[in-house]
């Protein structure tokens, strides 16, 4: 049943929405400028004090991209071409900013402060290079730099949980990682990282605030609007579309399925989408299709792409792949990305081959071939 199941969703993702005979290819990569686990030191701190980290994959292997990881992967991407000439592009959905800690830890907790990721950079020996290298990839269209988020944390969460003096969130702050795991198997994973998720009305206020305030130290720092957003962890309310469109974006990034969280205890909101789809400003949805994560399943991960991709084909869509920072992260564990790597090459290799007429875009030039459509 699994199998079945595995074979017919792929297609069932695509009956929906806008087609087109043209094979169009979108690389998604969420998660770029979060620190995460910052170091292997402080991996080994995490672990050495029982704390499972090396059961989750986010903790084992993300980290604040090297300037190694980032040259090897545009170099990977720039040793290709498509019919038009173009390079497999990656739609980088970036965050601007992360916790500053020692302003925080200055304050008593009493005030959240956050650092500018040009700052976080400088900090992380290898890793200075980041923002500059950003901007390279951005200029030899490798590398198309979008708006994820102002930092990949809940800051009312984690500031709440420092200020009540969990054990588990300084033991975190006092090693310079957002957010923290549970020693004790309270809830697997990094449950801070979830910025955009509110529990009460005031709660909702102040990510909007977030939110409007990192989209406009993305223009500051980008030199332009970013057309194209993500939420983290795909938690959305459309209130907040508003604000986004103010900003310039034109298309939403995302799976056909994006929840809203509840208010004072309420069921979240189930709001489904399809690729073209409008909401009340006019901004599009665009759908990933497909998906191209190694660091979570080493198993026949090229042969599974492709076939979403064929599926995506075969009904007239565009191939959109969801890929995260994870993949390309070598901090940790230098071999989780170099094994990305190959499998990134032997992916693009057998598309190009099996598709001759294939395009590579990013997420902001399909969305406006679709709005011209429409």
């Amino acid at each position: 049943m699994n199998s079945l199941r595995s074979l017919i969703a792929p297609y069932y993702r695509n009956l929906r929405g806008w087609r087109t005979k043209r094979k169009i290819v979108v690389f998604e990569s969420d998660d770029w400028g979060s620190i995460n686990m910052p170091d292997p030191g402080v991996y080994n701190d995490f672990l050495k004090a029982g704390y499972p980290v090396d059961q989750n994959k986010y903790e084992k292997y993300d980290s604040l991209e090297s300037n190694n990881d980032l040259e090897l992967l545009f170099g990977l991407l720039s040793g290709f071409i498509d019919k038009n000439g173009n390079h497999p592009i990656i739609t980088a959905n970036c965050l601007v900013a992360n916790p500053d800690f020692e302003a925080i830890r200055k304050n008593n907790f009493q005030e959240y402060s956050y650092e500018l990721v040009t700052e976080t950079f400088k900090k992380y020996p290898g890793k200075e290079n980041g923002f500059q290298l950003w901007k390279q990839g951005h200029s030899a269209k490798v590398f198309k730099i979008q708006f994820h988020g102002r930092e990949h944390l809940n800051i009312k969460l984690f500031i709440d949980a420092l200020q009540k003096g969990d054990r588990d969130a300084h033991f975190s702050f006092e090693r310079g990682k957002p957010g923290c795991v549970s020693r004790d198997g309270q809830y697997i994973g990094n449950i801070y990282v979830e910025a955009t998720r509110f529990r009460t009305e005031k709660e909702k206020h102040d990510v909007a605030a977030i939110l409007n305030d990192g989209l406009g130290i993305f223009r500051n720092l980008m030199g332009y609007a970013s057309e194209s957003i993500i939420p983290t962890n795909y938690l959305w309310s459309p209130d907040f579309d508003e604000i986004t469109y103010n900003h310039g974006v034109k298309y939403n990034q995302g799976y056909r399925i994006i929840a809203e969280p509840g208010i004072n205890g309420s069921s979240r909101i189930i709001h489904s989408h399809y690729l073209g789809k409008k909401n009340r400003y006019g901004q599009l949805y665009l759908i990933r299709n497909a998906s191209f994560e190694p660091a979570f399943n080493e198993s026949a991960v090229v042969e599974n792409c492709l076939f979403e991709i064929a599926a995506a084909f075969r009904l007239m869509k565009p191939a959109v792949i969801s890929t995260h920072r994870i993949n390309f992260a070598g901090s940790l564990v230098p071999d989780n990305r170099d094994r990305s790597l190959k499998q990134l090459n032997k992916l693009i290799s057998l598309l190009l081959k099996r598709w001759p007429d294939v395009e590579f875009m990013a997420s902001d030039a399909l969305g406006e071939i679709i709005g011209q459509a429409n």
